[in-house]
């Protein structure tokens, strides 16, 4: 049985449980009608679940990840001798043959006698090692319900008991995430150091010239690593996409929360949204073939000359792509300003366009601005637009309608090719994903901050 059948069981075993507890639980409540029991009958239903599938899926998890190591020790003492004998990587070779005709991807007919039979061997314990895996987990999973189904009585504090459950569920989650993004950053700043021992950091965070050479003679010829014509391209296109958001979606803001019909409202705000569901590749390619052509003909026609990939086609589409952030958010802060204080500027003689003006939307700035920032640092971090829209030209240049470079598509082309990863060309990536990262971080800190300043005001 595949490890994804094993999953479906669970889930069909943890469904099953849940009943069987709830039934359980009632009539142990019939019986005992004299006492009344601690929980509710759902909790002792979702008790039982628990107790047949966590234990179970434990094995589960162990078993993948120790068995692998174990099958294949199995299977290196039925090789030869003269194979066994080999050096650590060159068995790790040969074992990585044998497992690939064992899975039907090596071409049988290149194969030697013993390579086949090996292969054998090792397809028979991995139909060993599944059918022992099912069976120890149906037997865990069985005893594991049939106890928690002899243990419902009265006084049996289920509840505490899931609860218990679903707390330590939350804090491995929660636990992932930041271990995640602890390990995402170890590994960037490991390269970023190597990174720094070919080029001093002052030249790449102060230099005004992108040309990274690929060549492998010497530091002073591999090429100029600035990163500021890069950060210029990023803040013009994110600065471009803001001018375009900011009013776009503020507008819409206002225009849903204070003065569209309920049913207008619940209507456009989903359609509204399902901007933010696009992929951006295909911001991307409307971008290329649509707006930047637009551009440059509206352009010449009134006598400025505008490439069809620059930042000025970027950050249109851009901007166009992050409205959804900006109006949504914006709304439902804009709606959970307080009633009294539309009311008491009205009552004051105030319009309502007024009102909106001089008390809804300063009530409502600390989330607004936050709401914006957050955009900004989904504007600084898309690639695919900038990739297709941008013309990936690194120079240091004021003018939006040229082409231009950002740190996303930067790492991007540092990253393809046959670059040597040991090679400054390839480990400036990761000196230019710290950096974005960096600043993503400032820009997300600061936003929830001023998010949570508001949401303590007025909730």
């Amino acid at each position: 049985m595949s490890n994804f059948s094993l999953i479906v069981v669970l889930l069909v075993l943890l469904a099953l449980g849940y009943q069987l507890g709830m039934t359980r639980s009632r009539k142990v409540a019939t019986v005992n009608s004299d006492l009344r029991m601690h929980s509710r009958p759902h909790h002792y239903g979702m008790m039982v679940g628990l107790w047949a599938v966590l234990p179970a899926f434990l094995i589960l998890i162990l078993w993948l990840w120790l068995s692998p190591a174990v099958i294949n020790a199995m299977m290196v003492s039925h090789l030869p001798t003269e194979v066994s004998s080999l050096s650590t990587e060159q068995l790790r070779v040969v074992s990585q043959r044998i497992s690939n005709l064992a899975d039907n991807f090596g071409v049988v007919a290149d194969a030697e006698a013993w390579e086949l039979s090996a292969a054998d061997h090792l397809r028979q314990l991995k139909a060993n090692s599944a059918i022992m895996l099912t069976a120890l987990m149906a037997v865990i999973a069985a005893v594991g319900m049939l106890i928690s189904l002899l243990k419902i009585t009265p006084r049996l504090k289920a509840r505490h008991q899931v609860e218990r459950v679903v707390k330590g569920l939350l804090v491995l989650c929660s636990t992932v995430a930041i271990l995640t993004t602890i390990g995402i950053v170890l590994s960037m700043v490991g390269e970023t150091l190597k990174f720094f021992s070919y080029i001093p950091p002052t030249e790449f965070f102060f230099g005004t010239t992108w040309n990274p050479r690929f060549s492998t003679v010497g530091v002073g010829e591999q090429g100029d690593f600035g990163l500021v014509p890069l950060l210029a391209g990023t803040t013009m296109i994110a600065g471009i996409a803001m001018v375009v958001a900011i009013p776009l979606g503020l507008m819409v803001a206002v225009y849903l929360a204070e003065y569209a019909p309920v049913k207008l409202r619940n209507t456009a705000k989903p359609l509204i949204e399902v901007l933010a569901g696009i992929p951006t590749i295909v911001y991307g390619f409307f971008a290329l073939v649509t707006v930047g052509p637009f551009l440059r003909d509206l352009g010449a026609s009134i006598g400025l000359d505008i490439n069809a990939t620059s930042a000025l086609t970027a950050g249109v589409v851009m901007g166009i792509m992050i409205i959804p952030f900006i109006s949504s958010l914006s709304d439902d802060i804009i709606t959970q300003v307080p009633k009294s204080m539309r009311d008491g500027s009205l009552g004051l003689g105030a319009t309502k366009s007024e009102t909106i003006l001089k008390v809804v939307l300063p009530a409502a700035l600390p989330g607004i601005v936050g709401a914006v920032l957050l955009a900004a640092s989904r504007a600084i971090g898309e690639t695919m637009i900038v990739v297709l829209a941008a013309g990936n030209s690194p120079a240091l240049t004021a003018n939006p309608f040229e082409a231009v470079s950002t740190v996303t598509v930067t790492i991007v082309n540092q990253l393809t090719g046959d670059n040597d990863f040991s090679s400054p060309q390839s480990l400036v990536a990761f000196a230019l994903g710290l950096t974005l990262f960096v600043i993503t971080l400032l820009l997300n800190v600061v936003a929830l901050v001023i998010v949570r300043k508001y949401r303590e005001q007025y909730e």
